[in-house]
Protein backbone atom coordinates (compact mmCIF):
# COMPACT_ATOMS: atom_id res chain seq x y z
CA UNK A 1 0.00 0.00 0.00
CA UNK A 2 2.99 2.51 0.39
CA UNK A 3 5.76 2.44 -2.20
CA UNK A 4 9.09 3.74 -1.84
CA UNK A 5 8.36 6.95 -2.50
CA UNK A 6 6.17 7.51 0.59
CA UNK A 7 3.39 7.03 -1.61
CA UNK A 8 -0.11 5.55 -0.27
CA UNK A 9 -1.54 4.42 -3.19
CA UNK A 10 -5.28 4.67 -2.09
CA UNK A 11 -7.57 4.99 -5.04
CA UNK A 12 -9.51 8.35 -3.65
CA UNK A 13 -11.59 10.79 -5.45
CA UNK A 14 -10.32 14.00 -7.02
CA UNK A 15 -14.15 15.28 -7.27
CA UNK A 16 -17.29 14.65 -5.56
CA UNK A 17 -19.48 13.14 -8.50
CA UNK A 18 -22.49 15.58 -8.49
CA UNK A 19 -25.24 16.68 -11.24
CA UNK A 20 -23.10 19.53 -13.49
CA UNK A 21 -24.03 23.03 -12.25
CA UNK A 22 -27.19 24.86 -13.15
CA UNK A 23 -26.89 28.26 -11.18
CA UNK A 24 -24.20 30.70 -9.91
CA UNK A 25 -24.11 33.06 -7.50
CA UNK A 26 -21.95 35.68 -6.84
CA UNK A 27 -20.66 37.09 -3.47
CA UNK A 28 -17.60 38.62 -1.76
CA UNK A 29 -17.18 36.41 0.87
CA UNK A 30 -18.43 32.83 0.88
CA UNK A 31 -17.90 31.02 5.00
CA UNK A 32 -18.51 27.25 4.52
CA UNK A 33 -19.74 26.11 8.38
CA UNK A 34 -21.48 27.61 10.86
CA UNK A 35 -19.87 27.30 14.34
CA UNK A 36 -18.58 29.53 16.48
CA UNK A 37 -15.39 30.07 13.96
CA UNK A 38 -17.44 30.64 10.83
CA UNK A 39 -19.59 32.93 12.28
CA UNK A 40 -17.11 35.10 14.23
CA UNK A 41 -16.00 35.58 10.89
CA UNK A 42 -18.67 36.27 9.35
CA UNK A 43 -19.79 38.70 11.85
CA UNK A 44 -16.82 40.48 11.31
CA UNK A 45 -16.57 40.93 7.68
CA UNK A 46 -20.11 41.56 7.18
CA UNK A 47 -20.15 45.76 8.14
CA UNK A 48 -18.55 46.51 4.49
CA UNK A 49 -19.21 42.65 3.08
CA UNK A 50 -21.58 40.84 1.40
CA UNK A 51 -21.40 37.44 3.10
CA UNK A 52 -22.77 33.89 2.72
CA UNK A 53 -22.58 31.08 5.15
CA UNK A 54 -23.02 27.72 3.46
CA UNK A 55 -24.20 24.99 5.86
CA UNK A 56 -25.16 21.65 4.87
CA UNK A 57 -27.42 21.48 8.06
CA UNK A 58 -29.15 24.33 9.55
CA UNK A 59 -27.31 26.90 11.56
CA UNK A 60 -26.69 25.66 14.98
CA UNK A 61 -26.25 22.15 13.97
CA UNK A 62 -22.42 21.95 14.21
CA UNK A 63 -20.32 21.16 17.69
CA UNK A 64 -20.35 24.68 19.18
CA UNK A 65 -23.28 23.93 20.12
CA UNK A 66 -22.36 20.99 22.00
CA UNK A 67 -18.98 22.45 23.52
CA UNK A 68 -19.35 21.99 27.52
CA UNK A 69 -16.11 23.38 28.04
CA UNK A 70 -15.91 27.05 28.85
CA UNK A 71 -13.34 29.48 27.07
CA UNK A 72 -9.90 29.44 28.37
CA UNK A 73 -8.34 33.53 29.15
CA UNK A 74 -6.12 35.31 31.61
CA UNK A 75 -8.88 36.81 33.89
CA UNK A 76 -7.39 36.52 37.24
CA UNK A 77 -5.18 39.43 38.28
CA UNK A 78 -3.09 36.38 39.85
CA UNK A 79 -2.79 34.68 36.53
CA UNK A 80 -0.43 35.75 33.94
CA UNK A 81 0.10 35.33 30.40
CA UNK A 82 3.61 33.11 30.76
CA UNK A 83 1.67 30.68 32.72
CA UNK A 84 -1.43 30.06 30.17
CA UNK A 85 1.15 29.77 27.51
CA UNK A 86 3.48 27.45 29.11
CA UNK A 87 0.45 25.26 30.23
CA UNK A 88 -0.59 25.55 26.33
CA UNK A 89 3.23 24.44 25.05
CA UNK A 90 3.43 21.68 28.03
CA UNK A 91 0.20 20.37 26.87
CA UNK A 92 1.24 20.27 23.09
CA UNK A 93 4.01 17.78 23.76
CA UNK A 94 7.00 20.00 21.76
CA UNK A 95 4.85 21.00 18.24
CA UNK A 96 3.26 24.22 19.25
CA UNK A 97 4.09 27.52 17.62
CA UNK A 98 5.41 29.39 20.79
CA UNK A 99 4.46 32.76 18.51
CA UNK A 100 0.73 31.56 17.87
CA UNK A 101 -0.08 30.38 21.10
CA UNK A 102 1.49 34.06 23.15
CA UNK A 103 -0.68 35.63 20.01
CA UNK A 104 -3.87 33.69 20.78
CA UNK A 105 -3.17 34.21 24.80
CA UNK A 106 -2.97 37.61 24.49
CA UNK A 107 -5.94 38.36 22.49
CA UNK A 108 -8.46 35.84 24.39
CA UNK A 109 -9.43 38.00 27.47
CA UNK A 110 -10.44 41.08 24.66
CA UNK A 111 -12.31 37.92 22.92
CA UNK A 112 -14.23 37.23 26.12
CA UNK A 113 -15.39 40.73 26.65
CA UNK A 114 -16.69 41.62 22.89
CA UNK A 115 -18.57 38.05 23.09
CA UNK A 116 -19.79 39.92 26.62
CA UNK A 117 -20.96 42.96 24.79
CA UNK A 118 -22.59 40.98 22.12
CA UNK A 119 -24.89 39.42 24.39
CA UNK A 120 -23.37 36.42 25.80
CA UNK A 121 -24.19 35.61 29.40
CA UNK A 122 -21.20 34.17 31.50
CA UNK A 123 -21.61 32.37 34.64
CA UNK A 124 -21.04 35.31 38.00
CA UNK A 125 -18.74 34.13 40.59
CA UNK A 126 -19.43 34.93 44.33
CA UNK A 127 -17.88 38.33 43.79
CA UNK A 128 -20.05 39.40 40.87
CA UNK A 129 -17.37 39.01 38.40
CA UNK A 130 -17.21 36.25 36.38
CA UNK A 131 -16.77 33.10 37.92
CA UNK A 132 -13.47 31.11 36.77
CA UNK A 133 -13.12 27.13 36.49
CA UNK A 134 -9.73 25.02 36.50
CA UNK A 135 -10.12 22.07 33.60
CA UNK A 136 -7.17 19.75 32.82
CA UNK A 137 -4.14 21.03 32.14
CA UNK A 138 -4.25 24.63 33.52
CA UNK A 139 -2.64 25.58 36.89
CA UNK A 140 -4.84 28.22 37.11
CA UNK A 141 -8.46 28.74 37.41
CA UNK A 142 -8.81 30.35 33.90
CA UNK A 143 -12.37 29.05 32.34
CA UNK A 144 -15.19 30.88 31.86
CA UNK A 145 -18.47 29.29 31.79
CA UNK A 146 -22.42 29.96 30.30
CA UNK A 147 -25.02 28.25 31.66
CA UNK A 148 -22.94 25.99 33.39
CA UNK A 149 -22.30 23.14 30.62
CA UNK A 150 -23.94 25.00 28.34
CA UNK A 151 -21.29 27.35 26.95
CA UNK A 152 -20.96 25.99 23.68
CA UNK A 153 -25.16 26.81 23.11
CA UNK A 154 -24.56 30.24 24.32
CA UNK A 155 -21.86 31.24 22.24
CA UNK A 156 -23.76 29.50 18.99
CA UNK A 157 -27.11 31.51 20.15
CA UNK A 158 -25.24 34.67 20.75
CA UNK A 159 -22.96 34.66 17.04
CA UNK A 160 -26.37 33.64 15.15
CA UNK A 161 -28.16 36.59 16.78
CA UNK A 162 -25.49 39.06 15.38
CA UNK A 163 -24.75 37.32 12.69
CA UNK A 164 -28.61 37.38 10.90
CA UNK A 165 -28.84 40.64 12.68
CA UNK A 166 -26.12 42.13 10.80
CA UNK A 167 -27.11 40.85 7.18
CA UNK A 168 -25.51 37.76 7.10
CA UNK A 169 -27.27 35.71 4.55
CA UNK A 170 -27.19 31.66 5.51
CA UNK A 171 -27.92 29.14 2.92
CA UNK A 172 -29.05 25.67 4.88
CA UNK A 173 -29.05 22.34 3.84
CA UNK A 174 -26.16 23.06 1.39
CA UNK A 175 -23.57 20.71 0.62
CA UNK A 176 -19.67 22.17 -0.29
CA UNK A 177 -18.66 19.49 -3.00
CA UNK A 178 -15.20 20.76 -3.89
CA UNK A 179 -13.24 24.24 -4.32
CA UNK A 180 -13.07 26.27 -7.74
CA UNK A 181 -9.92 28.12 -8.88
CA UNK A 182 -8.94 30.74 -11.08
CA UNK A 183 -5.48 31.81 -12.10
CA UNK A 184 -4.12 35.51 -11.19
CA UNK A 185 -2.42 37.79 -13.59
CA UNK A 186 0.88 36.87 -12.12
CA UNK A 187 -0.47 32.85 -13.22
CA UNK A 188 -0.24 32.24 -9.58
CA UNK A 189 -3.51 29.79 -8.37
CA UNK A 190 -6.40 31.34 -6.17
CA UNK A 191 -9.75 30.53 -5.20
CA UNK A 192 -12.14 31.50 -7.13
CA UNK A 193 -15.42 30.22 -5.52
CA UNK A 194 -17.12 26.77 -3.99
CA UNK A 195 -19.12 24.04 -5.86
CA UNK A 196 -22.86 23.86 -3.99
CA UNK A 197 -25.19 20.95 -3.79
CA UNK A 198 -28.66 21.96 -2.68
CA UNK A 199 -30.35 19.00 -1.03
CA UNK A 200 -34.14 18.08 -0.41
CA UNK A 201 -35.78 16.91 2.76
CA UNK A 202 -34.45 13.62 2.48
CA UNK A 203 -30.54 14.99 1.39
CA UNK A 204 -31.31 14.22 -1.98
CA UNK A 205 -29.33 16.77 -4.54
CA UNK A 206 -32.33 19.20 -5.53
CA UNK A 207 -29.86 21.40 -7.76
CA UNK A 208 -26.38 21.67 -7.94
CA UNK A 209 -24.65 25.34 -8.76
CA UNK A 210 -21.10 27.73 -8.11
CA UNK A 211 -20.95 30.37 -5.55
CA UNK A 212 -18.07 32.68 -6.78
CA UNK A 213 -16.81 34.72 -4.36
CA UNK A 214 -12.89 36.79 -3.48
CA UNK A 215 -12.55 34.70 -0.51
CA UNK A 216 -13.41 31.56 0.64
CA UNK A 217 -13.00 31.00 4.46
CA UNK A 218 -13.46 26.79 5.48
CA UNK A 219 -15.19 26.43 8.74
CA UNK A 220 -16.43 23.03 8.69
CA UNK A 221 -14.91 21.85 12.11
CA UNK A 222 -13.39 18.87 12.89
CA UNK A 223 -13.67 14.48 12.10
CA UNK A 224 -14.85 13.26 14.77
CA UNK A 225 -17.36 10.86 12.71
CA UNK A 226 -14.60 9.44 11.20
CA UNK A 227 -14.57 7.18 14.33
CA UNK A 228 -17.44 4.96 15.40
CA UNK A 229 -17.38 6.39 19.47
CA UNK A 230 -17.04 10.12 19.39
CA UNK A 231 -18.61 12.86 21.28
CA UNK A 232 -18.93 15.15 17.82
CA UNK A 233 -22.62 15.51 15.97
CA UNK A 234 -23.50 13.84 13.25
CA UNK A 235 -22.73 16.32 11.19
CA UNK A 236 -19.17 16.49 11.85
CA UNK A 237 -17.92 14.33 8.81
CA UNK A 238 -14.41 16.13 8.39
CA UNK A 239 -15.89 17.75 4.98
CA UNK A 240 -13.36 20.43 4.79
CA UNK A 241 -10.38 18.63 5.43
CA UNK A 242 -11.43 16.15 2.85
CA UNK A 243 -12.25 19.14 0.61
CA UNK A 244 -8.83 20.54 0.94
CA UNK A 245 -7.09 17.06 0.07
CA UNK A 246 -9.13 17.13 -3.43
CA UNK A 247 -7.97 20.53 -4.19
CA UNK A 248 -4.52 19.73 -3.67
CA UNK A 249 -3.76 21.64 -0.51
CA UNK A 250 -1.31 20.49 2.78
CA UNK A 251 -2.98 19.13 5.38
CA UNK A 252 -0.54 18.80 8.92
CA UNK A 253 -0.88 16.59 12.00
CA UNK A 254 -3.87 14.87 11.04
CA UNK A 255 -2.74 11.78 13.64
CA UNK A 256 -3.47 14.07 16.90
CA UNK A 257 -6.42 13.03 17.51
CA UNK A 258 -7.86 14.40 20.76
CA UNK A 259 -9.98 11.47 22.79
CA UNK A 260 -12.35 13.01 25.60
CA UNK A 261 -11.43 10.80 28.45
CA UNK A 262 -14.57 10.87 30.05
CA UNK A 263 -17.19 10.61 27.45
CA UNK A 264 -20.84 8.46 28.95
CA UNK A 265 -20.71 4.16 28.04
CA UNK A 266 -23.87 3.54 26.81
CA UNK A 267 -23.40 -0.14 26.30
CA UNK A 268 -21.82 -1.87 23.27
CA UNK A 269 -24.94 -1.46 21.51
CA UNK A 270 -25.58 2.26 21.35
CA UNK A 271 -25.28 3.75 18.07
CA UNK A 272 -26.21 7.72 19.41
CA UNK A 273 -23.23 10.28 19.52
CA UNK A 274 -22.00 9.89 23.30
CA UNK A 275 -22.58 12.50 25.69
CA UNK A 276 -19.24 13.98 27.33
CA UNK A 277 -18.72 14.20 31.08
CA UNK A 278 -17.68 17.57 31.53
CA UNK A 279 -14.08 18.03 32.54
CA UNK A 280 -15.44 20.53 35.25
CA UNK A 281 -16.56 17.51 36.89
CA UNK A 282 -13.16 16.19 37.19
CA UNK A 283 -12.33 20.33 38.08
CA UNK A 284 -14.40 20.14 41.26
CA UNK A 285 -13.51 16.62 42.53
CA UNK A 286 -14.48 13.74 40.88
CA UNK A 287 -12.64 10.71 40.48
CA UNK A 288 -11.35 7.96 38.00
CA UNK A 289 -12.01 4.00 38.97
CA UNK A 290 -11.93 0.61 37.45
CA UNK A 291 -14.17 -1.78 37.69
CA UNK A 292 -12.41 -3.46 41.03
CA UNK A 293 -12.72 0.03 42.71
CA UNK A 294 -9.24 0.80 42.29
CA UNK A 295 -8.30 4.53 41.11
CA UNK A 296 -6.60 5.15 38.06
CA UNK A 297 -4.81 8.45 37.78
CA UNK A 298 -3.19 8.23 41.30
CA UNK A 299 0.35 7.59 40.96
CA UNK A 300 0.26 8.21 36.89
CA UNK A 301 0.65 12.29 36.74
CA UNK A 302 1.28 14.69 39.48
CA UNK A 303 -2.22 16.14 38.39
CA UNK A 304 -3.71 12.90 38.95
CA UNK A 305 -8.05 13.44 37.54
CA UNK A 306 -6.87 16.14 36.24
CA UNK A 307 -3.92 15.69 34.03
CA UNK A 308 -3.73 16.52 30.24
CA UNK A 309 -6.51 15.06 28.52
CA UNK A 310 -4.17 12.72 26.87
CA UNK A 311 -2.79 11.62 29.78
CA UNK A 312 -6.13 10.28 31.11
CA UNK A 313 -7.54 9.32 27.68
CA UNK A 314 -4.41 6.42 28.11
CA UNK A 315 -4.62 5.38 31.14
CA UNK A 316 -8.20 4.84 31.11
CA UNK A 317 -7.28 2.75 27.79
CA UNK A 318 -4.62 0.84 29.52
CA UNK A 319 -6.71 -0.27 32.29
CA UNK A 320 -9.68 -1.34 30.13
CA UNK A 321 -7.08 -3.32 28.23
CA UNK A 322 -6.78 -5.15 31.38
CA UNK A 323 -9.92 -6.35 31.63
CA UNK A 324 -10.24 -5.11 35.18
CA UNK A 325 -13.01 -7.71 36.33
CA UNK A 326 -14.17 -8.73 33.20
CA UNK A 327 -14.86 -4.88 32.18
CA UNK A 328 -12.69 -4.05 28.98
CA UNK A 329 -15.33 -1.44 27.61
CA UNK A 330 -15.65 1.36 30.22
CA UNK A 331 -14.27 2.41 33.85
CA UNK A 332 -16.27 4.80 36.32
CA UNK A 333 -16.24 8.47 37.29
CA UNK A 334 -17.31 8.70 40.94
CA UNK A 335 -18.74 12.34 41.63
CA UNK A 336 -21.05 11.20 44.52
CA UNK A 337 -18.86 13.71 46.66
CA UNK A 338 -18.99 16.58 44.92
CA UNK A 339 -23.37 16.55 44.32
CA UNK A 340 -24.75 17.80 40.60
CA UNK A 341 -24.91 21.95 40.29
CA UNK A 342 -25.57 24.06 37.76
CA UNK A 343 -22.10 23.75 36.75
CA UNK A 344 -21.62 20.15 36.32
CA UNK A 345 -25.23 19.36 35.74
CA UNK A 346 -24.53 17.25 32.58
CA UNK A 347 -24.24 14.39 33.73
CA UNK A 348 -27.37 14.12 35.37
CA UNK A 349 -30.01 14.59 32.22
CA UNK A 350 -27.89 11.43 30.22
CA UNK A 351 -27.53 9.34 33.25
CA UNK A 352 -31.02 9.61 34.13
CA UNK A 353 -32.17 9.30 30.67
CA UNK A 354 -30.10 5.90 30.77
CA UNK A 355 -32.83 4.86 33.54
CA UNK A 356 -30.20 3.32 35.39
CA UNK A 357 -28.12 5.83 36.75
CA UNK A 358 -28.47 8.83 39.68
CA UNK A 359 -25.15 10.89 39.22
CA UNK A 360 -25.46 11.89 43.08
CA UNK A 361 -25.54 8.26 44.32
CA UNK A 362 -23.88 6.35 41.64
CA UNK A 363 -20.80 5.98 39.95
CA UNK A 364 -20.84 7.08 36.07
CA UNK A 365 -19.44 4.57 33.79
CA UNK A 366 -17.07 6.40 31.12
CA UNK A 367 -14.92 5.48 28.21
CA UNK A 368 -12.87 7.50 25.86
CA UNK A 369 -13.66 8.75 22.41
CA UNK A 370 -13.02 10.79 19.78
CA UNK A 371 -12.94 14.51 20.50
CA UNK A 372 -11.75 17.05 18.88
CA UNK A 373 -8.92 16.86 16.39
CA UNK A 374 -5.21 19.30 16.24
CA UNK A 375 -4.55 18.87 12.84
CA UNK A 376 -5.86 20.12 9.92
CA UNK A 377 -5.59 22.68 6.81
CA UNK A 378 -1.94 23.61 7.34
CA UNK A 379 -2.95 27.83 8.24
CA UNK A 380 -1.83 30.19 11.15
CA UNK A 381 -3.75 32.71 13.12
CA UNK A 382 -4.37 35.16 10.60
CA UNK A 383 -6.60 31.86 9.06
CA UNK A 384 -4.47 32.18 5.77
CA UNK A 385 -3.66 29.36 3.72
CA UNK A 386 -0.99 28.56 1.35
CA UNK A 387 -3.40 29.33 -1.56
CA UNK A 388 -4.89 33.27 -2.38
CA UNK A 389 -8.63 33.81 -1.42
CA UNK A 390 -8.27 30.53 0.80
CA UNK A 391 -9.02 30.78 4.75
CA UNK A 392 -9.32 28.48 7.45
CA UNK A 393 -10.58 28.76 10.44
CA UNK A 394 -11.48 27.19 13.68
CA UNK A 395 -10.90 23.04 13.78
CA UNK A 396 -10.58 22.53 10.64
CA UNK A 397 -7.34 24.38 10.39
CA UNK A 398 -3.74 24.07 11.87
CA UNK A 399 -2.47 27.18 13.19
CA UNK A 400 0.07 25.94 15.53
CA UNK A 401 -1.98 26.63 18.63
CA UNK A 402 -2.86 23.25 19.90
CA UNK A 403 0.41 20.87 18.82
CA UNK A 404 -0.29 17.01 19.41
CA UNK A 405 -2.57 17.82 22.54
CA UNK A 406 -5.22 20.35 22.81
CA UNK A 407 -5.53 22.05 25.98
CA UNK A 408 -8.80 22.49 27.30
CA UNK A 409 -10.92 25.25 26.47
CA UNK A 410 -8.84 26.58 24.27
CA UNK A 411 -10.50 25.70 21.06
CA UNK A 412 -13.80 28.05 21.67
CA UNK A 413 -11.30 30.66 22.24
CA UNK A 414 -9.13 30.10 19.12
CA UNK A 415 -12.56 30.29 16.66
CA UNK A 416 -13.38 33.57 18.38
CA UNK A 417 -10.14 35.30 17.99
CA UNK A 418 -8.98 33.56 14.28
CA UNK A 419 -12.38 33.96 13.25
CA UNK A 420 -12.87 37.49 14.10
CA UNK A 421 -9.46 38.56 12.46
CA UNK A 422 -10.16 36.85 9.15
CA UNK A 423 -13.23 38.76 9.10
CA UNK A 424 -11.38 42.17 10.05
CA UNK A 425 -8.94 41.59 7.67
CA UNK A 426 -11.36 40.74 5.28
CA UNK A 427 -13.50 43.87 5.72
CA UNK A 428 -10.18 45.83 5.34
CA UNK A 429 -8.93 44.39 2.06
CA UNK A 430 -10.64 41.92 -0.12
CA UNK A 431 -8.25 39.50 -2.24
CA UNK A 432 -8.79 40.54 -6.08
CA UNK A 433 -11.41 38.38 -8.30
CA UNK A 434 -10.18 35.98 -10.51
CA UNK A 435 -12.44 33.80 -13.19
CA UNK A 436 -13.17 30.37 -12.55
CA UNK A 437 -11.24 27.72 -14.58
CA UNK A 438 -12.64 24.78 -15.38
CA UNK A 439 -10.21 22.34 -13.45
CA UNK A 440 -11.20 18.66 -13.88
CA UNK A 441 -8.34 17.12 -12.80
CA UNK A 442 -8.56 13.35 -11.58
CA UNK A 443 -11.65 11.12 -11.30
CA UNK A 444 -15.01 12.35 -9.79
CA UNK A 445 -16.39 9.92 -7.30
CA UNK A 446 -18.66 8.79 -4.32
CA UNK A 447 -19.05 5.79 -2.07
CA UNK A 448 -22.16 4.32 -0.87
CA UNK A 449 -23.31 5.15 2.19
CA UNK A 450 -23.84 1.53 3.31
CA UNK A 451 -19.69 1.27 3.66
CA UNK A 452 -19.63 4.30 6.42
CA UNK A 453 -20.32 1.92 9.87
CA UNK A 454 -17.37 -0.41 8.21
CA UNK A 455 -14.96 2.62 7.83
CA UNK A 456 -15.67 4.20 11.09
CA UNK A 457 -15.46 0.55 13.24
CA UNK A 458 -12.06 0.42 11.88
CA UNK A 459 -10.98 3.59 12.90
CA UNK A 460 -12.20 3.40 16.20
CA UNK A 461 -11.03 -0.32 16.74
CA UNK A 462 -7.54 0.30 15.15
CA UNK A 463 -6.94 4.12 15.08
CA UNK A 464 -8.18 5.27 18.41
CA UNK A 465 -6.37 6.00 21.62
CA UNK A 466 -3.71 3.46 21.72
CA UNK A 467 -2.36 2.21 18.23
CA UNK A 468 -0.48 -0.72 17.03
CA UNK A 469 1.59 -0.66 14.19
CA UNK A 470 0.38 -3.62 12.87
CA UNK A 471 -2.83 -2.94 13.27
CA UNK A 472 -2.54 0.46 11.32
CA UNK A 473 -1.12 -1.37 8.48
CA UNK A 474 -4.45 -3.40 8.15
CA UNK A 475 -6.39 -0.67 8.71
CA UNK A 476 -4.56 0.96 5.37
CA UNK A 477 -5.10 -1.69 3.49
CA UNK A 478 -8.59 -2.11 4.67
CA UNK A 479 -9.72 1.47 3.80
CA UNK A 480 -7.96 0.98 0.52
CA UNK A 481 -10.50 -1.97 -0.61
CA UNK A 482 -13.38 0.51 0.76
CA UNK A 483 -11.53 3.63 -1.49
CA UNK A 484 -12.06 0.68 -4.42
CA UNK A 485 -15.98 1.14 -4.26
CA UNK A 486 -15.64 4.23 -4.85
CA UNK A 487 -17.85 5.14 -8.23
CA UNK A 488 -18.54 7.76 -10.53
CA UNK A 489 -22.19 6.04 -10.56
CA UNK A 490 -22.66 5.80 -7.18
CA UNK A 491 -26.39 7.67 -6.07
CA UNK A 492 -25.37 11.53 -5.55
CA UNK A 493 -26.73 12.83 -1.90
CA UNK A 494 -25.74 13.88 1.50
CA UNK A 495 -24.84 10.29 3.28
CA UNK A 496 -22.58 9.48 -0.19
CA UNK A 497 -21.07 12.99 0.27
CA UNK A 498 -20.16 12.46 3.96
CA UNK A 499 -19.32 8.69 3.45
CA UNK A 500 -16.82 9.69 1.04
CA UNK A 501 -15.18 12.32 2.89
CA UNK A 502 -15.10 9.69 5.69
CA UNK A 503 -13.08 7.21 4.08
CA UNK A 504 -10.27 10.18 2.60
CA UNK A 505 -10.00 11.42 5.71
CA UNK A 506 -9.77 7.75 7.61
CA UNK A 507 -6.90 7.11 5.02
CA UNK A 508 -5.22 10.12 5.73
CA UNK A 509 -5.29 9.61 9.40
CA UNK A 510 -4.58 6.69 9.62
CA UNK A 511 -1.09 7.05 7.16
CA UNK A 512 0.17 9.86 9.09
CA UNK A 513 -0.51 7.56 12.24
CA UNK A 514 1.34 4.73 11.00
CA UNK A 515 4.38 7.47 9.45
CA UNK A 516 4.84 8.67 12.74
CA UNK A 517 7.11 6.01 14.26
CA UNK A 518 7.20 7.73 17.92
CA UNK A 519 4.32 8.44 20.78
CA UNK A 520 3.42 12.00 21.37
CA UNK A 521 0.34 14.13 22.85
CA UNK A 522 -2.47 12.66 22.13
CA UNK A 523 -0.91 10.02 19.07
CA UNK A 524 -0.33 7.12 21.80
CA UNK A 525 2.00 4.13 20.02
CA UNK A 526 2.11 0.48 21.51
CA UNK A 527 5.64 -0.17 19.92
CA UNK A 528 7.28 3.11 20.88
CA UNK A 529 5.66 4.39 24.01
CA UNK A 530 8.25 7.54 24.52
CA UNK A 531 8.45 10.87 22.24
CA UNK A 532 11.75 10.81 20.25
CA UNK A 533 13.48 14.36 19.61
CA UNK A 534 13.75 13.77 16.03
CA UNK A 535 10.55 13.37 15.75
CA UNK A 536 9.46 16.83 16.82
CA UNK A 537 8.52 17.80 13.32
CA UNK A 538 5.49 18.05 11.58
CA UNK A 539 4.07 15.23 9.32
CA UNK A 540 2.51 16.93 6.27
CA UNK A 541 -0.35 15.33 3.80
CA UNK A 542 -1.56 16.09 0.29
CA UNK A 543 -3.43 14.34 -2.61
CA UNK A 544 -2.63 14.47 -6.34
CA UNK A 545 -3.38 11.36 -9.10
CA UNK A 546 -1.17 9.07 -7.21
CA UNK A 547 -2.46 9.21 -3.90
CA UNK A 548 -1.85 10.57 -0.53
CA UNK A 549 1.48 11.76 -0.05
CA UNK A 550 3.51 11.61 4.16
CA UNK A 551 5.99 14.14 4.38
CA UNK A 552 8.13 15.11 7.35
CA UNK A 553 10.23 17.29 7.08
CA UNK A 554 8.45 20.59 8.69
CA UNK A 555 10.42 20.98 11.89
CA UNK A 556 8.31 22.42 15.20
Amino acid sequence: MVDANGSVRIALPRRLAAPEPTWTRDVDVVVLGSGAAGLAAALAARPVRNVLIVTKDTLDAGSTAWAQGGLAAVLDPTDTFAEHVRDTLEAGAGLCDEAAVTSLVRDAPTAIDYLEKLGAAFDPGADGERALTREGGHSRSRIVHAGGDQSGAEIQRTLDENAINAGVEVLEHAFALDLEFGVTPAGKRQVAGVRIAVLGPSGEVVSVGIVTARAVVVATGGYGQVFASTSNPAAVTGDGHALALRAGLVLRDLEFVQFHPTVLWQGVESTAQQTLISEAVRGEGAVLFDAAGERIMKGVHPLEDLAPRDVVAAAISERMARAVNGVDDHVYLDATSIGIDSRNASPSSPCVSCGRLRPGADRIPVAPAAHYTCGGIDSNLDGTTSVEGLYAVGEVAYTGVHGANRLASNSLTESLVVGTRVGRNLAWKLPSRVEVIDERWGDAGALDDSLRAHVRTLMSKHVGVLRRPEALASTLDALGVVADKISSDTVPNRRNFEATNIATVASAVTASALARTESRGCHRRTDVIESISAWQRHLEVSLDEDGLHISGGVKA
